[in-house]
């Protein structure tokens, strides 16, 4: 993937493992850049309930900046339900400035861990978007 279009990044990530529900990635200012959801796939939140879902996931991503000095930068941070499973990706610029946020969502018996960090990370990484990207 030679130049990074938002919506084939999602597509990519769908296809990574079949319980991957959803994929989705919005700038720090919370703007809906794509998101795409697994074939057949009934959305259980409106468009209105998904942008609302990124935007707080975003402020709870921006208040934990306020330690990143000592405990380093954010990687991921994860929800669990009742019926699914949650994840908030960074995505970096240049290996150290965030720039978007990756929302991922699982099937509830998912290895979350797993999937995100041999299968999410890697491919972040391969069109650098990851925290450990230096550019090369």
């Amino acid at each position: 993937m030679n130049e990074l279009n938002y919506r084939e990044m999602c597509v990519a990530i769908l296809k990574l493992d079949r319980r991957i529900r959803f994929a989705g990635i919005a700038t720090m200012e919370g703007k809906i850049v794509a998101a795409e959801y697994r074939d057949g796939l009934e959305p259980m939140l409106t468009k209105e309930e998904s942008e609302l879902s990124i935007m707080q996931s975003l402020i709870r991503m921006s208040t934990r900046r306020t330690l990143e000095a000592k405990l380093g930068k954010t990687v991921y941070a994860f929800a669990v339900y009742q019926k699914i499973k949650r994840a908030a990706i960074m995505m970096y610029n240049e290996g150290s400035k965030s720039d978007s946020v990756l929302m991922v969502s699982f099937d509830r018996e998912t290895d979350h861990e797993l999937v995100i960090t041999d299968m999410i990370m890697p491919f972040l990484k391969e069109v650098g978007k990851s925290l450990d990207n230096d550019g090369s």
